[in-house]
């Protein structure tokens, strides 16, 4: 809130502030038409988002990163699951914020949210958790562009995950609305705070065997 009221009090400093603002305005409604056309236009054949006014388009990703979400799912849908803590979704959950439309590898919903969810739905509101895997291509965006608007609309936890050094970054809303570093590693155990109760083995993350290891003591402890 800031920076926002920075940027609102330098603007209003210039003497060319209504010029700039109806620049601003015609810029956003030119986006806004572009956006209703995206939603009209995306399938679920392809993973796109929304950012700044562009359609972003993936390219297919690495092993590494897709059994990174493999294991990710299987371990947090199964203590989701029997706790009925809510809904995870992942790659294809469109999240829409203020100005941009995202696909985070994976989300997840608290039950109060989950429970608002029809069945037909393709646009999701902010969810409480979010998972993004780098891949060069999206690596500037999750650290960036995504970091800001996820921290600006109230996501309490986010991860950020390099397939490459094996490591999890865990970012936790403070009370101010900014994200702070909690955990950067890639050994030990992490304590997530939006799923209650659940602590993951950092290495299951990146590991099949482990992962199926893991799930199975959650069993024998349920």
């Amino acid at each position: 809130m800031e920076i926002q009221e920075n940027i609102i009090n330098e603007l209003l400093d210039s003497p060319m502030a209504p010029a700039i603002v109806e620049r601003v305005q015609s810029v956003l409604e030119d986006e806004r038409k572009r956006r209703e056309l995206f939603y009209n236009q995306i399938t679920e054949q392809e993973k796109a988002e929304f950012i700044n006014g562009e359609v972003i388009v993936h390219s297919p990703v690495r092993k590494i990163h897709s059994q990174i979400g493999l294991n990710l799912i299987r371990i947090l849908d199964t203590y989701i699951v029997e706790h009925e803590l809510g809904f995870l979704g992942f790659e294809k959950i469109l999240i829409r914020c203020t100005r941009n439309d995202y696909e985070p590898d994976l989300c997840f919903f608290e039950q109060s949210i989950a429970a608002e969810l029809e069945d037909d739905r393709t646009i999701f509101p902010i969810p409480n958790f979010i998972v993004e895997v780098l891949s060069k291509g999206t690596a500037a965006r999750d650290r960036g562009i995504k970091f800001d608007d996820y921290e600006a609309h109230g996501v309490q936890e986010y991860w950020i995950i390099d397939p490459d050094e094996k490591m999890v970054e865990q970012y936790l809303l403070s009370e101010e609305g900014k994200f702070e570093l909690r955990l950067k590693s890639n050994s030990g155990k992490v304590q997530l705070v939006t799923i209650e109760g659940l602590v993951v083995p950092i290495e299951a993350i990146f590991d099949a065997q482990l992962a199926h290891q893991f799930i199975k003591e959650l069993y024998l402890n349920s």
